[in-house]
């Protein structure tokens, strides 16, 4: 407790670029907790562990344990789900430490390890929500060691629950789930888990109590082919194929239902459903019209994270904009209803994730996760970094701000606007400097590779020795330039 107390008094005294966000934590690289230094040397002398090789992508706050995701896109992750004590003595650079442990994050191991993953969601039940893709590497040296499984752990005894294993139907050619969304109903068997596949552009929906899976198709699971040219932290590429990406459930309306908004990445546009199809299995086929256009953020508003507050009011980050925005759902979906919440040019490069924890505290973490993948990371500078701020202190002044008379149980279902085209055209022309092909992200990760390779051999548990060629990995720059000065060396894959 004297940690966290510690831990939270700092948040106010930490300087910082953004205005409300408070930088908590920040790492040149990721490093891990081992039990012993001989354990560790073992791993860096066999390959198991290469920091430089980690980004983190994901992260959850379940009171003491903050966790952050890492997934194996390159070899030398030793675990891919880890958490952070809040009540150890602060460090302002943190070792990881696996979750449940190390031998839970084995690669390869399908029935008792985690192999890859990428976002968490804790529930009121005190369970933590964990999807492991199963894949390693990225395109286009990807490997699937394992099926899609979700993985529910009780937070109390930190054991597994559950493992379900996606069902045949629920998997295309190109699937790739990117995200979770939790529908939370009157008991913990009455929950509802909700996973969007990126690139097979399908969501899929899971019962707790039934134990089962079903997948629903629609068009605005698709990207919006007007939109897929990104500028990132001066990088210029294309992420012209990526659906169905963010993912927020409402509060319960009057109806007893939540309305679970998304948006592909390749979009501008929001959508929306509500929770009484997607729980339904039947609706699986028939509810095409059920589905609506709700609007559009306005130009330069790429997402691939959106959570929802009590009040119904809709964070989501903003990778185009270094920045976190807010919606007041209360509002129509239009650009003069949308603020930015807080932004830093330097410090949210890329903030990947945005969560809000029971405490209505906001957290996001941030990993110019585009210039690990199209250009250098510079690891004599700070490249990752979590912030904290209060809700409410967050979204103050905004148009977001909700409105206090209003009571939270007084959510009411949203209205959409038909008459909305699923494409926005007042886009912004930014060329800085120009990358050609197409940059997938997460699965179908860059197409731009170092022209070196190496090979690296794995013995997983119960199979033969397999080898795996992955591009080689970024070298630790000892150059104190900014890594926008850093050569590119990098050549397409044909």
């Amino acid at each position: 407790m004297v940690g966290r107390l510690l831990l939270f008094s700092y948040i106010f005294v930490v300087a910082s670029a953004t205005v409300k966000l408070r930088e908590l934590y920040a790492w040149n690289v990721l490093d891990w907790n081992y039990p012993d230094p001989f354990a560790k040397q073992r791993d860096i002398d066999s390959g198991a562990l290469n920091p430089k090789n980690a980004l983190p992508v994901g992260i959850e706050r379940w009171r003491n344990k903050l966790f952050v995701s890492v997934p194996r896109w390159f070899p030398g992750i030793p675990a891919t789900l880890n958490y952070i004590d809040m009540d150890a003595p602060y460090d302002p650079s943190p070792k990881l430490t696996p979750y449940p442990s190390f031998r839970e994050n084995e690669l390869g191991n399908c029935d008792e390890g985690l192999t890859t993953v990428y976002r968490i969601k804790a529930d009121k039940c005190d369970r933590l929500w964990v999807l492991d893709v199963g894949t390693y590497g990225y395109d286009p040296n990807v490997t699937n060691l394992c099926p899609y499984a979700l993985n529910v752990y009780d937070l109390h005894t930190n054991r597994r629950l559950r493992r379900y294993v996606f069902r045949n139907e629920d998997i295309v050619s190109t699937t790739f789930i990117a995200n979770i969304a939790l529908d939370e109903g009157n008991s913990c068997d009455d929950t509802f888990a909700y996973f969007s596949d990126e690139l097979g552009y399908g969501l899929i929906a899971y019962s707790w109590e039934q134990n089962k899976s079903w997948r629903f198709s629609h068009s605005f699971f698709f990207p919006d082919p007007l939109v897929g040219d990104f500028n990132i932290a001066g990088l210029n590429f294309q992420w012209g194929s990526e659906g169905i990406f963010g993912i927020s459930a409402s509060p319960r309306g009057p109806d007893g239902y939540r309305t679970l908004y998304f948006s592909p990445l390749s979009s501008y546009t929001e959508f929306a459903v509500s929770t009484r199809i997607l729980r339904d299995e039947s609706k699986v086929e028939g509810s095409y019209h059920d589905f609506k256009v709700v609007g559009s953020r306005g130009p330069n508003t790429h997402t691939t994270s959106k959570v929802m507050d009590e009040t119904g009011v809709q964070l989501y980050n903003l990778i185009d904009q270094n920045a976190v925005g807010c919606w007041n759902t209360n509002l129509p979906l239009k650009p003069q209803n949308t603020a930015i919440a807080d932004k830093d040019d330097v410090g949210l490069i890329f903030p990947c994730d945005v969560k809000i924890d029971l405490d209505r505290n906001v957290w996001v973490i941030s990993d110019r996760m585009a210039v690990f993948l199209e250009s250098e990371l510079d690891y004599s500078d700070i490249n990752f970094r979590i912030y904290v701020a209060n809700f409410d202190s967050l979204v103050q002044g905004t148009v977001c701000e909700p409105d206090p008379s209003q009571a939270i149980t007084q959510f009411k279902n949203p209205t959409f606007d038909n008459s909305l085209s699923i494409y926005d055209a007042n886009l912004a022309s930014v060329t800085p400097q120009t990358f050609t092909g197409v940059s997938p992200a997460f699965r179908s990760l860059p197409t731009y590779v170092n022209n070196a390779q190496q090979k690296f051999t794995y013995q997983f548990p119960n199979q033969p020795a397999q080898s795996y060629v992955f591009s080689t990995p970024k070298p630790l720059l000892s150059s104190n330039r900014p890594w926008w000065f850093a050569n590119n060396n990098y050549s397409p894959y044909k």
